[in-house]
């Protein structure tokens, strides 16, 4: 008798763990850090000299 119940529970359980909500960590990083993180992107590779202005443009818009 007790193992039904004990299923039952564990469906309800496992199926309250499955929510869509998506939560963005909270990043403190300043926009110095941020440069510096782009300009090493760009010095390896990872982005062409022409998306690294892109970036670092709105970068810096976005705090003026």
């Amino acid at each position: 008798m007790m193992k039904p119940i004990v299923f039952v529970l564990a469906c309800c359980l496992l199926a309250a763990c499955s929510s869509t909500e998506v939560v963005a960590p909270t990043m403190n990083v300043s926009v110095g850090q941020q440069l510096i993180d782009l300009k090493k992107a760009k010095d390896s590779g990872a982005l062409s000299a022409k998306e690294w202005e892109q970036q670092k443009k709105i970068l810096i818009d976005s705090v003026r």
